[in-house]
């Protein structure tokens, strides 16, 4: 329940503090004493919209904190800890607002700074307040089906239909979007599959395109090469004038003086024999260089077809002539989910039957659970019509199944609530049938009927008897005398005395 609430520089409030009691209060004046203020006031410290209007004049800030206790088991608790905000004493949760002129606005639970939009979900958990021009939920048939589904405790099962059609629809798309695929690519098969035999018997070499650039290059200048190479080798090793039939030469004049110059002369011998290996390396590698020359393609042309053909399917699938190999495989892995061969098809129908059939399984269910808690909340809001001046009155709820094109994550179902407002008249949609003021009251009986189910402790009613007056102003705060009966704090704001 709220204990107090404390206002701080709101509009014409300098400084306030209220102590609430259990049970039902009322807030009573005649129009501009200043009631909606104090609602106003709430609201922000529950997380509603911030309006610098309410920074009382020549203020600086507004400032508004409400202290609530509630039973450790409420769901606000969960909220706090999985925003790791320190619980305050035992069953108490604080919530403060400030709002500067300048229209920045902090929020606080327990005094720890947190976000609005944190603030505003912990005031939905504790309070629910209804204005005298917000009875539009029950005249949207789109909240129906939620305020059956809150009466019935079903809101779990309503999460898994929720979720069983999430899976289901993304199965389905899954599903069209290879169909799509495919029929689009059957449609050029014969390209695709004429494209991948191109491809196939090109057999591209891995860095083919460079072996084949230098092969060009050295068969361009092949005769310069090879008579430049040949003159190398001659005067590295081919005949007396070459340079190793000199250098041995030179080795065997030393090595015979050897043994009267002593050992001065070993180091040139040493020098002399590395330098007839380097040599006889030399000629090697140029050698080595022939035999590559006569591998390959042995013609410029050949080499400049080869590179044309590459290149050219390069210029065909807009790719480099490195990426051939993976655009040969990804145009098979396409022809293979043309015809189908790797059953991915099939495994995506079966993901959309099994996915459907958990829908309408758990769909099937809510909507037997819905049927069962519709004819108990008929009989609970019809009990509270009479006390309401509304005994001529009938209220039925309607659970409507809907088209198959029509189901989505709410259900199979279209749940209405309909009322006649005099007896033997035809029933039908409440905000077509309904006056305003009798809105009020079948929204009230509504409220009345669903507190059992409610985890709400506070419930706030801002001139919900708008528009009535006399014994039926009177029946409305008896009924909410029987509402804060159940358990609930009801605050009712209100002209009536």
């Amino acid at each position: 329940m709220l204990e107090t609430l404390s206002i701080r520089n709101v509009v014409l409030i300098e400084a306030l503090d209220i102590d609430v009691q259990a049970g039902l209060s009322a807030l009573t004046g005649e129009t501009g004493a200043g009631k909606s203020i104090l609602l106003d006031a709430l609201g922000l410290a529950l997380g509603a919209r911030a309006e610098t209007g309410l920074v009382r004049k020549g203020a600086d800030q507004a400032s508004v904190a409400a202290t609530f206790s509630l039973p450790a088991t409420h769901p606000v608790f969960a909220l706090l800890a999985e925003q790791e905000i320190t619980p305050a004493d035992a069953g108490r949760i604080d919530l403060r607002r400030t709002l500067s002129s300048d229209g920045r606005s902090k929020a606080f639970i327990n005094d720890q700074p947190v976000g609005v939009g944190v603030l505003r979900q912990a005031g939905d958990l504790i309070v629910d307040i209804h204005g005298q021009f917000e009875t539009h939920g029950l005249m949207d048939v789109k909240t129906h089906a939620a305020t059956l589904d809150a009466f019935a405790g079903t809101l779990a099962l309503r999460e898994a239909v929720s979720a069983a059609w999430k899976a289901w629809k993304e199965a389905r798309r899954e599903r069209d979007a290879l169909a799509q695929a495919i029929e689009a690519a059957r449609a050029d098969q014969d390209y695709w599959q004429s494209a991948y035999e191109d491809l196939a018997a090109l057999d591209i070499k891995e860095n083919e395109e460079d072996a084949l650039l230098e092969r060009r290059t050295m068969l361009s200048a092949r005769e310069h090469i090879v008579q430049g190479f040949g003159e190398a080798c001659a005067m590295l090793d081919d005949g007396d004038a070459s340079a190793a039939p000199l250098i041995n030469r030179a080795w065997r004049v030393l090595e015979r003086l050897g043994g009267k110059a002593g050992d001065r002369l070993q180091p040139a011998l040493d020098a002399l024999d590395r330098a007839v290996g380097e040599i006889r390396t030399a000629t090697e590698i140029l050698q080595g260089w022939f035999d590559d020359a006569d591998a390959g393609p042995d013609s410029l042309e050949a080499v400049d077809d080869r590179l044309h053909e590459l290149r050219g399917q390069a210029r065909k699938h807009q790719c480099h002539v490195a990426d051939l190999p993976r655009v040969r495989d990804d145009i098979a892995g396409r022809l293979t989910a043309i015809r189908g061969d790797d059953g991915r098809m099939a495994e995506l129908e079966r993901a959309v039957a099994r996915t459907e059939a958990d829908y309408r399984t758990a769909a099937k269910k809510l909507s037997a659970e819905r049927q069962n808690a519709a004819k108990m909340l008929d009989q609970k809001v019809m009990a509270e019509l009479p006390p309401l001046k509304l005994e001529k009155a009938r209220f039925e709820t309607q659970v409507i199944p809907m088209d198959e094109s029509a189901w989505g994550e709410g259900g199979m179902d279209q749940v209405q609530f309909v009322v006649a407002t005099n007896a033997g008249s035809e029933a039908g949609a409440i905000n077509k049938i309904a006056s305003g003021g009798e809105l009020s009251r079948f929204m009230l009986a509504i409220k009345v009927a669903l507190a059992e189910t409610s985890s709400v402790p506070v419930m706030i009613f801002d001139e919900v008897d708008a528009g009535i007056g006399g014994a039926t102003a009177d029946a409305v705060g008896a009924c909410l005398a029987r509402l804060a009966d159940t358990g609930r704090q009801v605050l009712a704001i209100t002209h009536s005395p």
